[in-house]
């Protein structure tokens, strides 16, 4: 579907591509992934046709089209959310003049027993289904379904866009990209401004209902459950493994580890080898021998490991002093602007050493509450904050609050007091800014890298309750790694507003949910919240579907299905569940067949080095080659076969 090949780019005689090569099939799940400046935005700048390569190309079939969000982008201003939602559908005129022009060369064509006339035909009915599905008012039914999952309310529709924060637009852009249904969807970061339920929306569209996807996401749960191939961008070159990222980060080790040991059985024989040429230089017996290491030397293409970050973050807040038994106290606690009440009536107590998660939809009073407790903005009811309660608060803006034209130790001199002011070097070096990087100005870092000098701020002093409004957005995930870490070693009290799962999950033991100006209450880490406010949600639905269905009985041939029973699929219905198993059966097929070949292709290699006949140099290596190609086969068809299983659970099949 889109071919990249020979892709090189060049940035001031740096090299981020060279000569890479790769397709993107239709229903590939594609989590981009590397370090901070691999080149990760910029491939897929390159692919969504907005940048061009050095050298090398896209090839795109001349009818697939690409949908591309970007990590920031200008919106306008100019039109309500559903009025600027639907101008996802201009496309449907453009879909429209092509029909007419397929079908007027179609009147025209008398080739009728000729493939290019059954070729014909097939794209006259593809687009005419195409068209069919897209038209009409079901456009307006998926327009309300979409921006309903990815988080606006129905009284938003009607609202001006710029009434909205940059998030919230950037929810719109997305929502058109979704609507517009391309061939293939490259997202860069498309979680950065979606709350827990809107990620999760967004991750059951894109598996069910999306073609082809391209993302790049520091959001761990995120693209394991999207994905369902790794390409990796290091060094200018790719690797590109056929599993989701959690297997990709098993395999990953596993060639680093590889690769070490070839390069240390290399340089051991240069070594020798080197050794012998400078041992018989010089003898006139030896000079034969000499001139064929020389020329072996030559020939020699040396290994290269790829290059593996060891820098390390060494986080660790200091230890907290001794606080009251409950540092946070609720009592009847609510908050207004004007007409608009945030939530109201909140009574909930955070005990010493707790950590506890604020979530929910954006806009729900999750930082308004944390402001609440900041004593930033007044409130209604009482709230109480314990005895000898120090606060330690990093912004969900906190990074953009920094001056950005002094630099990194300036930032932190200015606020650093007393014997602190003597650590600072130590301590800019304990978060990857020692050496050059601690004079560079503000301006020039990244996000992640301005989040971790604000970071440095919570260090300055001791303190016993830690509030953290999103402080894992821009932090790539060793990054985020070592942050939970640091939050699960602290001994106070913490409050995390995020709505990153994996981070949360394993960390709090507590969730508060903030929705329909209500703050509620749920004991249990994060996917424990979530599973209950699934079965909430299905109980609500089927008391909902219960009082709005007529009384009427039903006929003695319909009896009720029995407890335990799944209930009886829909035609619809069955035919998608026929659908997945038959791909799912393909897939296991697909992956036993390349098990097989490869397992041939090994015993015909061991069997030629049984012989004893003289073998070509690489024949370990390729060897060793092909013992890794059958562990990734072996990756592929484990997945497989658990998602088949998973369905055949899931329907009772046998």
């Amino acid at each position: 579907m889109i071919s990249i090949r020979n892709l090189s780019v060049e940035f001031s005689a740096k090299s981020l591509f060279d000569n890479v090569n790769y397709v993107i099939n239709r229903r590939d799940r594609i989590a981009l992934v590397g370090k901070n400046g691999a080149g990760k935005s910029t491939m897929l700048k390159i692919i969504a046709g907005l940048q061009r390569p050095t050298s090398g190309g896209v090839d795109v079939a001349s009818d697939v089209t690409i949908g591309y969000l970007p990590q920031h982008m200008t919106t306008e201003d100019t039109c309500s959310v559903i009025d600027e939602a639907r101008k996802a559908f201009g496309h449907l005129k453009q879909m429209q003049q092509r029909l007419d022009a397929l079908n007027a060369e179609l009147a025209e064509r008398t080739d009728y027993e000729s493939e290019a006339y059954a070729e014909l035909i097939d794209r006259v009915t593809t687009l005419t289904e195409r068209l069919a599905m897209e038209d009409g008012s079901g456009g307006e039914a998926e327009i309300e379904k979409t921006l309903t999952g990815l988080g606006f309310a129905r009284a938003d529709f009607d609202r001006p866009t710029r009434e909205f924060s940059g998030g919230w637009r950037m929810r719109i852009e997305l929502a058109k990209i979704l609507l517009q249904r391309p061939d293939v969807l490259l997202l860069d970061e498309p979680t950065n401004h979606l709350d827990i339920e809107s990620i999760q929306w967004l991750e059951n569209f894109l598996i069910q209902k999306a073609g082809a996807v391209v993302l790049v996401s520091h959001d761990r749960a995120f693209i394991d459950n999207v994905t369902n191939r790794t390409i990796e961008i290091s060094l200018g070159k790719i690797y590109d493994y056929a599993v989701n990222y959690s297997k990709y980060v098993i395999l990953h080790r596993e060639r680093i580890e590889q690769q070490m040991r070839a390069y240390q059985n290399q340089q051991k024989q240069i070594a020798d080898t080197e050794e012998f040429i400078e041992r018989f230089r010089y003898k006139a017996t030896k000079a034969v021998q000499v001139q064929s290491r020389m020329k072996q030397l030559a020939k020699i293409e040396r290994i290269e490991v790829d290059e593996v970050d060891t820098s390390h973050l060494n986080l660790r807040f200091p230890p907290a002093p001794r606080s009251g038994d409950y540092p946070v106290i609720a009592d009847a606690l609510g908050k207004r602007y004007g007409d608009h009440q945030v939530f109201a009536d909140a009574s909930f107590t955070i005990k010493r050493g707790e950590k506890v998660a604020f979530v929910g939809k954006n806009g729900e009073g999750k930082s308004t509450l944390v402001k609440c407790i900041m004593g930033e903005i007044p409130f209604d009811g009482s709230l109480r904050i314990g005895h000898n309660v120090k606060i330690g608060y990093f912004a969900q803006n906190q990074a953009q609050l920094l001056d950005e034209d002094i630099t990194v130790f300036d930032t932190i001199d200015r606020v650093a007091v007393g014997d602190i002011r003597t650590k600072i070097r130590d301590i800019l070096g304990a978060f990857m800014f020692g050496g050059e990087a601690s004079d560079k100005k503000v301006k020039v870092l990244s996000g992640g890298e301005k989040t971790r000098l604000a970071m440095i701020r919570l260090l300055l002093e001791p303190v016993n309750l830690l509030i953290l409004d999103e402080p894992t957005n821009h932090l790539d995930m060793a990054t985020k790694d070592i942050l939970k870490q640091a939050i699960k070693d602290f001994d106070g009290t913490v409050i995390v507003v995020s709505h990153d799962r994996e981070f949360l999950d394993g960390l709090v033991e507590k969730v508060y949910e903030f929705g329909g100006g209500r703050v509620r209450e749920c004991l249990g880490g994060i996917y424990e919240f979530l599973e209950k406010k699934k079965l909430d949600s299905l109980r609500e639905l089927e008391r909902s579907r219960t009082a709005a269905a007529p009384k009427v009985e039903k006929p003695a041939a319909d009896p009720a299905p029995e407890p335990g029973r799944p209930r009886k699929l829909s035609y619809e219905e069955k035919k998608e569940r026929d659908r997945a198993v038959n791909r799912a059966k393909r897939r296991v097929a697909d992956a036993e067949a390349d098990i097989a070949s490869i397992e041939a292709e090994i015993a015909a290699l061991e069997q030629a080095l049984s012989s004893g006949l003289p073998q070509a140099p690489d024949v370990y290596e390729r060897h060793a080659a092909l013992g890794k190609k059958l562990d990734n086969a072996m990756s592929v068809w484990e997945l497989a076969q658990a998602e088949l299983d998973e369905l055949n659970q899931k329907f009772n099949l046998s």
